[in-house]
């Protein structure tokens, strides 16, 4: 039945409000069907803002993007990065890459020091380095500065690095003979105001990347080889840019970027030097998740049929058979991951999971206690721990439910899932008050400003003068009250 997904913006002082979701779709909250629940704990899904260069990049209204959260991807994608933040002198505390649920091919900046990359990107990739050079180019984008300094772009609050494909991708999406308009002539000006980088800003992101490669000590193959799977896109949908096209006039065409970037790769100390291979196997992992917690179950154990015993095909498969309501066969495919690595907390979330999602929540306990433990307390693996905690509905685990999510929040705020799941302890436990505190946290997250205050006001009457707890409840009345004054003002 549906159910409403706790979701939340990546970018900093934006929110929006929760949408109701069914049970059929990809991204999705945990809900109960026929005595299963659908995968999202995991992959906590929030609605993603501020993302105007991809909502032309799909055929779908860009508030319909949606960010994907999940311990496993956002530990890779940190360690993929952070070489490469450091090469470029950014502060690695200001840094995110963010993963969003969009199919299309693409990766971009959109103003700040956020890096946002597409699920669809890391399906078309080959392996992790690919997605290093991408990373790598749209940090010179943020070291340049271009998200800030294009009108267009401070407009659209987005910039896409694959300029070339948007056409290619919003057809990919379902837009059909309508997308593929996106590259006429009538609609190239209109495209310039979003995506404003020039030749000149591209080459000098091109140039940035390949210098944050060669700093870090990572060969540039994977950037030549993802560039040429974006020309091969190129082709594929049938446009090549001719030399008095106006909007290709400011815009690198994809063949000339590669020979450029391949002289200078072919240069460097690090072209031949191998990529490594930790990184490497755990992107495939995470590519096979991805796979199977996006895709269709049918098309899951097509790429991934039952003949394959790999990791990344056991990991997928895990997945489908869990979306289809097939416990014991997804039970199977994390025992046998298990198997192979009693340790790792990664599989023992997904056991946990799926144990959970499949009404069993005291069976999911041990699991789910064990990999918060091994990764000490990685907040969206104890959100999900003190969750099937609450979902027990033993009165005697509330306690340590709320020890666990107190933990998670105080290491990630802005998770209001885990909000959510606070305020059902605290009201249980009698504590009206911090109910209300928690409601309220959740609510401003979300965009849900007049409740919010309501939530606010109504916490901070019944909370001890002066405590922490207080002044927070002040702090998020001032911040709700300010938005509902702002959105007066603009009607």
């Amino acid at each position: 039945m549906p159910r409403k997904a706790w979701w939340r913006c990546r970018v900093r002082g934006a929110r929006l409000g929760p949408m109701t979701t069914r049970a059929s779709a990809l991204v999705q909250p945990a809900c109960r069907l026929s005595g299963a629940m659908r995968p999202t704990s995991r992959l906590i899904a929030r609605a993603a803002c501020l993302l105007g260069a991809a909502a032309l990049l799909a055929a779908q209204p860009v508030m319909a993007q949606s960010i994907l959260r999940d311990a496993e991807t956002e530990a890779l994608l940190h360690d993929m990065a952070t070489p490469l933040v450091k090469a470029s002198g950014l502060d690695q505390k200001n840094v995110d890459i963010v993963l969003v649920g969009d199919p299309a091919v693409n990766a971009f900046v959109a103003g700040g020091q956020a890096v946002y990359v597409n699920s669809g990107l890391i399906n078309t990739a080959s392996s992790a380095n690919e997605v290093q050079g991408v990373i790598a180019h749209e940090l010179g984008h943020v070291t340049g500065g271009h998200a800030v300094l294009e009108g267009g772009a401070k407009a659209a609050s987005g910039i896409s690095l694959l300029s070339l494909l948007l056409g290619a991708a919003a057809a990919a999406a379902g837009g059909g003979e309508a997308a593929m308009g996106v590259l006429m002539a009538g609609q190239q000006a209109a495209m310039g105001k979003f995506l404003a980088y020039n030749r000149s800003q591209e080459a000098s992101a091109d140039a940035a990347g390949a210098q944050y490669l060669s700093t870090a000590g990572i060969t540039g193959r994977g950037s030549i080889e993802f560039f040429k799977k974006l020309q091969n896109l190129e082709f594929r949908y049938g446009y090549v840019p001719k030399d008095g096209d106006e909007y290709y006039s400011t815009h690198p065409m994809t063949g000339a970027r590669i020979a450029t970037l391949q002289d200078t790769y072919e240069k460097d100390p690090a072209w031949n030097r191998p990529s490594d291979p930790a990184i490497e196997q755990r992107f495939q992992r995470v590519k096979a998740k991805l796979y199977g917690y996006l895709a269709e179950p049918r098309d899951t154990l097509i790429a991934y049929p039952e003949t394959m015993t790999s990791v990344p095909a056991r990991y997928a498969r895990a997945y489908a058979w869990h979306k289809d309501s097939h416990l014991e066969k997804a039970r199977a495919e994390a025992d046998a991951l298990l198997a192979q690595a009693p340790d790792d907390p990664y599989f023992l979330e997904l056991k946990g999971q799926i144990l959970l999602e499949a009404g069993r929540p005291a069976e999911a306990l041990e699991p789910l206690r064990r990999a918060t433990r091994i990764t000490g307390n990685q907040p969206l693996i104890a959100t999900l721990f003190g969750h099937a905690l609450i979902a027990t509905e033993d009165k005697a685990n509330f306690a340590e439910a709320e020890r666990v999510l107190k933990a998670a929040v105080s290491r990630d705020r802005e998770n209001p899932f885990a909000w959510y799941q606070l305020g059902v302890v605290y009201a249980n436990n009698g504590d009206l008050p911090r109910a209300r505190l928690a409601s309220a946290e959740q609510q401003v997250m979300e965009g849900r400003m007049a409740e919010a205050l309501a939530s606010a006001r109504t916490a901070e009457a019944g909370l001890p003068d002066g405590s922490p707890d207080w002044l927070r409840a002040q702090d998020i009345a001032l911040q709700a009250r300010a938005a509902i004054d702002r959105q007066r003002k603009r009607k």
